[in-house]
């Protein structure tokens, strides 16, 4: 037999050999509980939806769905314990629009890239953001908002969930809209920030529907815009930035399932099916938009258009933050 043929039939049997384990392994997964590595503290948007997910994630797998809030470095700590996590799909993570696709631009010291260092293994969910302010604050619409940020801008408070969290870069985005740069005022994630905004300690903040709507039923807050072209379902009430004067405010966040890189392609199909699984689910996605949270497309929740769309969502926020000149040092 002729060295080259040889060659190929090792390779064959090679890459069969490794199919066949990579097979068995997803027949035995998941072995033990599986941990979802959330980057923001409990109570805010995405550990609201992670737990939602995971509950029932937990029931197609047969294995409890732990939820960890690794909390720090801006949101991206808890993407660099997933690169230190075994790729066998025990321990994933919900990344968001911040953490997986503005920190790139955001960090130049950011420890990993998010479309190559990953295994991507859906889209979760897309939400609208509304601009919100405390509930005693002078301005009762968006116009009246502009005009009074651009007279107090060095006394302005906006508070958000560290730098690089979605609460900031949407806030980010309106900011550089209006041409001002406030105080901003870093929380341990958007439910403390919100506590305060409450309390009436800031001014404003950029948050989700999952954050904002309880309090804005309630009156403890005061909603001014949501950053779209069309009132969102969850708060129909709430004009958008069109209304408001201010087009330009327009953005949608959304959170995202991914695996450790190298996790075997049948252990993070077992992980997609299970988390479309849940989000076909009558009650999840019944909770999700009494949240305000979206269900994406069936293309969106499969690993290659989750990819696709990340790589995309890194160049859309690049010139945004690029023109806001704000860095993670």
């Amino acid at each position: 037999m002729r060295t080259g043929t040889r060659f190929w039939l090792r390779a064959a049997a090679a890459a069969c050999m490794a199919s066949a384990a990579s097979i068995a392994q997803a027949q035995n997964f998941p072995s033990k509980p599986v941990t979802m590595l959330i980057p923001f503290a409990a109570g805010g948007p995405t550990d609201v939806v992670g737990r939602l997910v995971g509950e029932h994630m937990s029931r197609t797998l047969g294995q409890p769905v732990i939820i960890e809030n690794a909390v720090g470095a801006a949101g991206t700590l808890a993407g660099q314990r997933l690169m230190g996590s075994p790729a066998d799909g025990h321990v994933i993570l919900i990344g968001h629009t911040g953490t997986h696709a503005a920190a790139v631009s955001l960090n130049p010291n950011l420890k990993y890239r998010p479309v190559e260092d990953f295994a991507p293994v859906g889209l979760v969910n897309t939400n609208p953001i509304f601009l919100t302010v405390r509930k005693t604050h002078p301005s009762g619409t968006l116009a009246e908002f502009v005009t009074w940020v651009k007279a107090n801008e060095k006394a302005a408070s906006n508070a958000h969930a560290g730098v690089g969290s979605v609460s900031h870069t949407t806030c980010l985005l309106f900011n550089t809209v209006v041409g001002v740069k406030p105080n901003g005022v870093p929380y341990r994630g958007t439910g403390p920030a919100m506590n305060d905004l409450v309390a009436g300690q800031v001014d404003y903040l950029c948050d989700q529907a999952v954050n904002v709507a309880p309090q804005h039923r309630a009156g403890t807050i005061k909603t001014l815009a949501v950053a779209s072209t069309a009132r969102a379902t969850a708060l129909p009430d709430v004009p958008t930035s069109t209304e408001g004067g201010v087009p330009d405010f327009k953005v949608e966040v959304w959170n995202a399932m991914f695996a450790p890189k190298d996790t075997p392609a049948a252990v993070v199909a077992k992980l997609n099916q299970a988390l479309k699984a849940a989000l076909a689910d009558v009650t999840v996605k019944a909770k999700l938009n009494e949240l305000g949270a979206e269900i994406p497309s069936a293309e969106l929740q499969e690993p290659a258009g989750l990819r696709a769309f990340v790589g995309a969502e890194i160049e859309r926020w690049a010139p945004i933050i690029k023109a806001s000149g704000v860095k993670i040092e």
